[in-house]
This record gives structure tokens, sequence and C-alpha cells, in this order.
């Protein structure tokens, strides 16, 4: 072989390493935040004691009109899959006031966890959240697998969810 074309395969080879290399980054998901919430009773939640459990995150507020809509479908969500290791997370925004999220959740009867995130450490551990609703869906391994900035199309996040349990 002459020497240009050993340059030739060399460059191609080292092209071919970068390139899986970048897929394999790119292809990795992000872990979820190590944080607790605060649940409307006041027991905390670690994120990472739901390990082996899915896990839907959903950032919220009463005055949030698109997140008032979804609600239901979110119950339905919760309904369908928490008898086979879905668990649902609401998470009220700082700017919300709590005896208004009491107030949502009694009128409504949410069967999930909802959380107060009084001093927005929450939202800014899943990222600075400010848009409601964004909505996470965290694998069974504590990553992040799908974020939704405002209502998800909800047959997608089923069999989203249907997957990864």
């Amino acid at each position: 072989m002459n020497t240009g074309r050993i340059k030739l395969l060399v460059v191609a080879v080292v092209v071919l390493a970068l390139a899986g290399a970048l897929a394999m980054l790119l292809s990795q998901k992000p872990a979820a935040p190590q944080m607790a919430f605060t649940a409307l009773n006041g027991e905390k939640i670690a994120l990472d004691s739901l390990r082996g459990k899915v896990v839907l995150v959903n950032f919220w507020a009463t005055s949030c009109t698109g997140c008032i809509k979804e609600m239901p479908d979110l119950v339905k969500t919760w309904q369908k899959y928490h008898s086979r290791g879905l668990e649902t997370i609401a998470v009220a925004m700082s700017y919300d006031p709590p005896e208004y999220v009491r107030q949502f959740v009694d009128k409504n009867g949410l069967p999930f966890t909802v959380a107060l995130d009084t001093d927005g450490a929450v939202a800014q551990a899943f990222g600075n959240v400010r848009v409601t609703p964004t909505t996470f869906v965290i694998d069974k391994q504590g990553q992040i697998i799908q974020q939704y900035v405002g209502e998800p199309d909800f047959a997608k996040l089923h069999a989203l969810i249907e997957s990864a349990l």
C-alpha cells in the first residue's frame, strides 16, 4: 500500500470512530435530577426512591388553562398504568398559592401525588422550567426519556409509557 492510501484509511477510521462516539453521546438519555418533592401532605418523596418505576413529572398551575384542560387525561393515564408501575407527580409552580392547589386537588379528586414547589427548586432542578404545562417521562433507570412542553399527544404518551413499562 502506498502512503496516500494509508493516510486516507487512517483518516477514514478516525472519522468513523468520532462519528460513533458522537452518536453514542447523543443517544444517551439525561439523568433525572436527584431531588425530593414535597407533597401536599408534607411528605418528602425522593425521586431516586422511585427507581424501578416509570415516573411522569408534570409541572402545572391552577391559573394555566392548558394544565386544567389536560388534567383529566393525566388522571386517566395514571388510572390506566399505575397498577403496572407508573407514578405521577404533579408539581405546582412556585407562584401558585398552596391553598388554590389544595382546593383544585380536593375538587377534582386527583389520585396521584401533588407536590408544591414553593421556592422554585424543583423547576430549577428540571432545567429551569418556566412554561406550563411541562411534562417529563422518566424511565425505570432514572433517565429522562421524553419532555413535553405544552399538552402532550396522549396517544403517543401512552405508547411511550407502554414501551417503558
